[in-house]
């Protein structure tokens, strides 16, 4: 294991890869409870959703630690199972099938570019504002899913959005979620994030928003595998639809532009920690983990557990000293445990994971400073994706209206060489998805 793991060489040890393993765990098993959650509100079953979520993100987690033998994790990316809850949903008739060949197609697509080398090609004619703008966008997106989730934001006609009903069980599960996670995130407690929900859902029992399971071990729920190969509503096998559907079609081209960019800073964050980030900026086996990432993304489509991506909790386990992929084995396999207990699992309300996605979403909010907000091409395509991905609840559409206003800036300020042709592609791509929208 030494041999193959190299832990000694990298200054680390078996029972510090362990330690590390169960840091990334505990930091990011709240998927376990939300990723469900919102997987159930596009037509998903619970258990099957919980079985997918959690032997998705071990296998793919420990793939990655054995492939690229770095400290990395992978689960069900926040914002993208948004898409397949909110957006995706309404517009296949509730088909979730045909959610999930979505992600199918868009993870194998960027398969295929990164075997071909040319993902990092399309990552360089992305302008760098327009990535943390993403991910800011993203993370006030999450937020207010999560805000919704907890009753604390409610729908108004007369303002679109108001402030929800302090005296109901279900805001004050919410308000609890949001108070402990802060509280335990801000004392730097591992696992802050699940131990909130699990506070929450306590809380929950005597407000009856939680209500107690049936058992607590279960059989695993296998349904959703294979999703993309089933047939929905209208007869069709639900990858030939998305394949002959060209909204579709662009919705799997704008969820990999997202991926890409969540994958690439991500890397670098955990590099940094994990001390694998060489001077120049570069990730080592940056390779490796492109290709285990973009595997993970079909394989996440394939099993029903909307699109598995590298997480940036990993960046936990790598500061409590995990270098090696060792950590990410044992936080594979701690996943997979995690699947024999639907039941419970089962018991988390919305309201419950509210404070795990606002402080998820707050975790996302750093890129907003490494925006140039005094250069008009900078700042603006920027500001409209950051505003357009909450406002108009759809990730696809935030991207697109940045990127149509980028072309059009720098066009006016005579900056219009700084577009490179793929933008100008991916440009064209959201124009036509607005038409046909």
């Amino acid at each position: 294991m030494e041999k193959f793991f190299k832990f000694g060489e990298r200054g680390s040890s078996a029972g510090q890869e362990l330690r590390a393993g169960l840091t990334t765990f505990l930091a990011m098993a709240y998927i376990i409870a939300v990723n469900p959650s919102l997987l159930a509100a596009a037509g998903v079953p619970m258990n099957a959703a919980v079985t997918s979520t959690c032997v998705g993100a071990g296998i793919m987690t420990i793939f990655m630690g054995l492939f690229s033998n770095r400290p990395l994790a992978c689960a069900s990316g926040m914002g993208i199972n948004a898409v397949v809850a909110f957006t995706l949903a309404a517009i296949n008739g509730a088909d979730w099938q045909v959610s999930m060949a979505v992600i199918f197609v868009e993870g194998c697509a960027i398969l295929v570019l990164v075997l071909c080398g040319l993902r990092e090609a399309i990552m360089d004619a992305i302008p760098v504002s327009l990535r943390h703008a993403i991910s800011v966008g993203l993370g006030i997106f999450i937020a207010m899913i999560g805000l919704a989730d907890g009753g604390i934001i409610v729908a108004n006609e007369s303002t679109m959005v108001a402030f929800g009903d302090v005296t109901s069980p279900k805001f004050l599960v919410g308000l609890i979620s949001i108070v402990a996670t802060v509280i335990l995130y801000a004392m730097n407690v591992k696992g802050s994030i699940l131990i909130g929900i699990i506070i929450a859902v306590l809380c929950g029992i005597p407000l009856g928003v939680t209500q107690m399971p049936t058992g607590i071990v279960s059989a695993l729920d296998f349904s959703s595998f294979g999703a993309p190969f089933m047939v929905d509503s209208t007869g069709t096998v639900a990858v030939v639809r998305v394949l002959t559907t060209p909204i579709l079609l662009v919705f799997a081209f704008s969820l990999m532009m997202s991926d890409f960019f969540d994958t690439m800073g991500t890397a670098m964050a955990v590099a940094k920690q994990g001390e694998f980030l060489n001077e120049d900026g570069t990730v080592e086996n940056i390779r490796e983990i492109l290709i285990a990432d973009s595997a993970a993304a079909a394989i996440g489509g394939l099993v029903g557990a909307s699109s598995i991506t590298t997480f940036v909790e990993s960046a936990s386990g790598a500061a409590d000293g995990g270098r090696t992929g060792l950590s990410s084995v044992f936080t594979g396999i701690f996943f997979i445990i995690a699947a024999f207990f639907a039941p419970v699992i089962s018991i988390v309300s919305s309201a419950a994971t509210c404070g795990a996605l606002v402080i998820v979403g707050f975790l996302m909010m750093t890129d907003v400073v490494d925006i140039d907000w005094t250069d008009l091409l900078e700042g603006f395509p920027s500001f409209m994706v950051i505003a357009g991905i909450p406002l108009t609840y759809s990730i696809s559409n935030g991207i697109g209206m940045g990127f149509i206003a980028y072309v059009i800036v720098a066009l006016v300020t005579g900056r219009g060489k700084k577009v490179k042709p793929l933008m100008w592609v991916a440009t064209a791509a959201f124009l036509v998805y607005f038409l046909l929208s």
